[in-house]
């Protein structure tokens, strides 16, 4: 399975332990911006150099599985529209890296600041792509605590299927950003 997590105002040192937990063994930060205002220790450079302290290694797939992606044309009415970004070569190659890391049973958390799945779009986007390719995803919560995709996905949407006749996801991103 591929697992995610958020730090939110985590510290280090609580967020690494959940990682240990889990037998988490590579951290893939899915941050656009990969850097954090209020606690420094997630910034991108600063982060990869505490993980490899606890032999943890990072990766940073923020171009291509970032909430907030450089292409205008993954907006709709300054939201990020899922369906949009979930076609675009960029973000295809990224999810092909996942499932080469889980096709090589490696033990993978995709990582965001959001500490609670339903509000990131590692469950929205990434965790959804990923459910469909029959990969599983285990979100790591805001109490520690694993959490499947599917109830996450119903929590995000209110307990409704969030799918259109088509199938597809009709989720977007929560915040304007354009």
């Amino acid at each position: 399975m591929i697992y995610s997590i958020g730090y939110g105002n985590r510290k280090f040192t609580e967020f690494v332990n959940l990682l240990k937990k889990f037998n988490i063994e590579y951290v893939v930060d899915v941050r656009s911006k990969p850097f954090s205002m209020m606690n420094q220790e997630f910034n991108k450079d600063i982060l990869a150099r505490l993980l490899a302290q606890h032999e943890i290694t990072y990766s940073f797939f923020g171009y291509e599985l970032g909430g907030r992606p450089d292409d205008e044309t993954c907006y709709t009415n300054g939201k990020v529209d899922y369906n949009l970004l979930e076609q675009k070569s960029f973000y295809k190659k990224g999810i092909e890296r996942l499932k080469s890391a889980f096709d090589q049973d490696f033990n993978v958390a995709i990582m965001c600041s959001e500490t609670k799945p339903e509000e990131c779009h590692r469950s929205k986007l990434i965790g959804d792509t990923l459910f469909r390719n029959d990969i599983k995803v285990q979100h790591i919560d805001e109490f520690g605590e694993l959490t499947d995709q599917v109830s996450v996905i119903l929590k995000a949407n209110n307990g409704k299927n969030p799918r259109n006749l088509f199938g597809e996801l009709e989720m977007t991103s929560r915040k304007k950003y354009k």
